[in-house]
């Protein structure tokens, strides 16, 4: 087997199961998971319609490049969200449908990465863990920014050495960011790309969340709208990731898209086509409905603050909670070691979270995520509303 295998890390999922194993909730109280960033919303019916429309179109094989329709629809979108002017990103050689962010970020990376030098891939700390794997089952090193409290959750690229950046092949960044629900603003990607433009590395924006935001006057930034702004019309060495999985609730759909650098793009495809992951007719056209439509995606994101508007107002007295600029997750310390606290939490109240240290790394200044938890408002605002409770009823009752 690859002995690169042996360099991964558990899954945070699979630390958090070992975790509680053991555990025995109240039986009286139903489990409420809030561990995962998984959407718990209704799908749109128009989506699924499509869906179910579209079951016979399973008898050909899809191609790697998707349907022409797709890839307008994702280009449209894009342009929308972005506030680029129509037409400018060419559908053809600019998108590329995927099945989802989480595979697209790791084939990306595994397509980008020459290993015959001493790649790094530059990442956030604490991250999506897809990040910290791709780097290590591509040959490279991951080399992790540190993202806390004292630094407003923004990377610190001004204190990167020269040196590192001469070896830095991707820098992927996540706005808004998981776990932290930061934005970074269009002067920070500005910076980014002035560095990879120096250096010569890609930038890759993983803009998953680019749709669940807190404020209607001040959606995040793309990084393709900053490329622009900045006179990089055809996005030079920038690559950016979008998922339906948040903007429509639609987890196992596993549908997404790809855009960006048109020779970029041109080495991917040709990665893919031997990878021989293209996305199924049936998906492929009722993903293209749910990009053709805005109103939905804004509905859900409604929901989304909603459930924060509530919940804060619950947990503030006891923790100290944070609004988050964007994504669906708080951020919080809890005053002790986020081990015990999600393991007691979940055995006292039969509520999952998922204890910071999980997403991030130990280096020399210590771990970024101990002493946190992300608490992942996916379900129902009823759920959310009671867990919110119970977490406070909790917190309330430690030392007692």
């Amino acid at each position: 087997m690859n002995p690169r295998l042996e360099r991964l890390h558990a899954y945070p999922f699979e630390r958090l199961a070992r975790l509680i194993a053991g555990c025995a909730p109240p039986q009286q109280l139903a489990r409420i998971a809030l561990s995962i960033g998984e959407p718990r919303h209704e799908p749109p019916p128009m989506v699924l319609e499509a869906l179910r429309a579209n079951v016979h179109r399973l008898d050909t094989y899809p191609t790697t490049q998707g349907l022409p329709e797709l890839r307008r629809a994702c280009a449209a979108w894009l342009e929308r969200r972005d506030g680029l002017r129509a037409g400018h990103i060419d559908p053809d050689s600019m998108v590329l449908p995927v099945n989802g962010t989480r595979e697209a970020l790791f084939a990306f990376v595994q397509a980008a990465v020459d290993d015959r030098a001493e790649a790094l891939i530059a990442m956030p700390n604490p991250f999506y863990q897809i990040y910290e794997g791709a780097a290590l089952l591509a040959g490279a090193s991951p080399y992790l920014l540190n993202t806390t409290a004292a630094n407003g959750y923004v990377p610190e690229l001004e204190t990167v050495p020269e040196s590192i950046w001469r070896r830095c092949q991707v820098l992927i960044l996540c706005n808004p960011g998981n776990p932290t629900g930061k934005v970074l603003d269009r002067t920070f990607l500005e910076r980014a790309l002035a560095l990879a433009e120096r250096y010569g590395f890609i930038v890759a924006a993983d803009e998953c969340y680019a749709d669940i935001y807190l404020d209607e006057r001040q959606p995040p930034p793309g990084l393709l709208a900053s490329a622009a702004a900045s006179g990089r019309e055809r996005f030079e060495r920038c690559i950016v990731f979008h998922s339906l999985s948040k903007r429509s609730s639609v987890p196992g759909l596993r549908s997404g898209f790809v855009c960006g650098d048109p020779g970029l793009m041109a080495s991917f495809l040709r990665y893919r086509t031997y990878h021989g992951c293209a996305m199924p007719v049936p998906t492929q056209l009722a993903s293209l409905v749910a990009w053709n439509d805005d109103a939905h995606a804004s509905a859900n994101r409604r929901l989304y603050q909603e459930k924060f508007a509530r919940v804060l107002e619950i947990l503030a007295p006891v923790l100290p909670v944070e609004r988050p600029d964007g994504a669906f997750y708080l951020w919080t310390e809890v005053g002790e070691d986020d081990e015990r606290f999600a393991r007691e939490l979940y055995a006292r109240a039969a509520v999952l979270v998922l204890p910071g240290s999980y997403l991030a790394r130990t280096d020399a200044h210590g771990n970024p995520g101990a002493g946190r938890v992300r608490i992942s408002l996916v379900a129902d605002l009823e759920q959310c509303i009671e867990a919110a409770h119970r977490i406070r009823r909790y917190v309330e009752s430690r030392g007692t």
